[in-house]
């Protein structure tokens, strides 16, 4: 059954160790995040906010304490549902060798790909005007393996514009614009809160 995901977020008593160590990353985190919200979470190197990002996400079971969307507890029968609403930005964007398309509406059949939805995730991204501008072949331009002919602000960007595709209803951004200026930061976090659902 679909997860619905209207009014909340909510982690009750989150734990976690890792098996391998047993090291506690995670001690009893209760935390709400209301629908159309935004929430920044910052800590120190280790200090376990990738394994938070990773339970919200579903790609960690808690150790401990339960994972709640709308009053519905997230739990292996339904994390598929939950996943499909998300979005997610790594600090890493991986390109493949392809059109700037195909990585933009990556794992849709190029013959199914919704091109007015590509310009305008890459408008939101910040990134069109610099496709439609600079690069010959515009959004047919093959990226090379990794991405390696686009800088790293240039690949950060298609990592949000690809994330913003199948129209999210939460958008996590982990450090995915370290690599933009200050100013350009500032255009693509507006554009992208401006874009998601609101409460």
């Amino acid at each position: 059954k679909p997860i619905l995901f209207k009014k909340r977020i909510f982690l009750k008593n989150i734990s976690y160790f890792f098996s391998q160590s047993n090291k506690l990353a995670l001690k009893n985190i209760t935390l709400e995040i209301p629908f159309g919200t935004s929430l920044g979470i910052i800590g120190k190197t280790g200090s376990g906010k990738t394994t938070l990002v990773d339970i919200i996400l579903g790609l960690l079971e808690p150790s401990k304490g339960t994972l709640h969307v709308d009053e519905k507890t997230i739990t292996k029968i339904n994390r598929k549902s939950w996943q499909k609403l998300l979005g997610y930005v790594p600090q890493e964007i991986i390109l493949s060798h392809c059109s700037l398309i195909e990585n933009i509406a990556f794992g849709i059949p190029k013959n199914e790909i919704d091109i007015e939805k590509v310009f305008n995730c890459a408008k939101i991204a910040h990134i069109h005007d610099f496709i439609s501008s600079e690069l010959p072949e515009k959004y047919e331009t093959l990226v090379g393996e990794r991405g390696t002919r686009l800088s790293g602000g240039q690949r950060q960007r298609i990592g949000i514009a690809r994330a913003l595709y199948n129209e999210p209803e939460l958008l996590i951004l982990d450090e995915a614009t370290s690599a933009l200026d200050s100013k350009t930061e500032l255009k693509v976090i507006n554009a992208i809160e401006r874009h998601l659902p609101k409460s």
